[in-house]
């Protein structure tokens, strides 16, 4: 089990895992006050 874990959080899982919350974030703060794109994805 930790063997597991200590591959799914390497390093470049990290990084890419900031990566596409930095995005998101930057989606989010760039749309204006009314999110409607996420509720259009489900």
């Amino acid at each position: 089990m930790r063997h597991a874990l200590k591959k799914l959080f390497s390093t470049e899982n990290i990084w890419a895992f900031v990566l596409f919350l930095i995005v998101i974030a930057l989606i989010i703060f760039r749309s204006d006050s009314s999110p409607v794109w996420i509720y259009q994805g489900f």
